[in-house]
């Protein structure tokens, strides 16, 4: 994890809020996540702090301020139940307390990450995540914010445009299955591109940005929230669609689907080359969590996953 440019605390934080918000400087504050990007502190019992701890973040926080709004009626019509952390308050870069960056107070969910569930109990769910991003995937205005690494043609990766950058991501496949890989890769590429309009994307929605809440019977079976949109962009659905095999097991991955199908894009569902173009992006993120195993320990198991599960399909 590269270091933290700021030192995020819970007296910069409390400082922070009684000087932009402080009806609610007074709350309980705890520190309870120091991500790649971001720090997340609880405030109170129904709220988070998410601060940047590093200048490339911050520009991030600012889009999840831009876009969030714009889709949280439709998220909530969809999924009355996910938390999506829309900014509930927007903070701005104090120079009086040194913190160069914007900020949000966002709503809080209790759970688990996704990631720590067994795969098998994800099922129970997988129908709630469809829905939830077959209302992400409308329309998107051209002032979407920009990502030049999602959404995008897979012929415009690098991996696509230079041999020794898809022979460096083959590289964490293991040998018996590199042959299977640049088999599904060769047919993700050679799917028509994305032909409709630009859609809303979450950007990066693995299972350690979904938080697993318990249902009714105490088990963690229920999608409690969709976290971390700082990827939040516009362009191809394949490019979220690729979590599919990063977050389920098959039959996950067929409930998941079908309510895709049945509500995506005006009802009409995605064609056959979108999802074929899903498995490559399946396939990008699978092996760079698996390429990276220090800097992503936490990533590491959900690259097992994914490879294994496309490998699985592709044979």
């Amino acid at each position: 994890m590269p270091a933290a440019e700021i030192d995020v605390d819970v007296p910069l934080t409390r400082a922070l809020l009684a000087e932009q918000h402080p009806d609610l400087a007074g709350r309980p504050l705890e520190i309870v996540a120091h991500g790649w990007d971001n720090v997340m502190v609880r405030l109170g019992d129904d709220l988070a702090v998410r601060l940047p701890r590093r200048a490339l973040a911050a520009p991030l926080v600012e889009h999840e301020q831009r876009a969030l709004p714009t889709l949280a009626d439709r998220l909530r019509a969809a999924v009355p139940d996910v938390v999506v952390p829309v900014p509930v308050r927007v903070g701005r870069p104090s120079a009086a307390l040194g913190y160069p960056w914007s900020w949000n107070v966002v709503p809080w969910a209790d759970g688990v990450s996704a990631e720590a569930t067994p795969v098998a109990d994800r099922t129970a769910w997988a129908g709630t995540f469809g829905r939830l991003l077959a209302a992400v995937h409308a329309p998107a205005p051209d002032d979407a914010p920009a990502n030049p690494v999602r959404g995008v043609p897979l012929a415009a990766r690098a991996e696509a445009q230079d041999p020794r950058a898809l022979d460096d991501r083959l590289a964490a496949v293991p040998a018996g299955g590199r042959t299977a890989a640049r088999r599904l890769w060769d047919h993700a590429l050679g799917a028509p591109e994305h032909a409709g309009p630009a859609v809303w994307l979450h950007g990066d929605p693995h299972p350690a940005n979904l938080v697993v809440g318990p249902g009714e019977d105490g088990r963690g079976d229920r999608l409690a929230a969709v976290v971390d949109w700082g990827d939040v962009t516009s362009g191809d659905p394949a490019s979220d669609l690729g979590c599919l095999w990063l977050c389920f097991d098959a039959e996950g991955r067929a409930a998941f689907r079908a309510v895709v199908q049945a509500h995506a894009n005006e009802g009409r569902g995605w064609d056959d080359a979108t999802w074929a173009r899903a498995a490559g992006w399946s396939l990008l993120y699978a092996t760079n969590m698996l390429a990276h195993p220090e800097l992503h320990p936490r990533l590491l198991p959900i690259g097992r996953h994914g490879l294994a599960a496309l490998l699985d399909e592709a044979a």
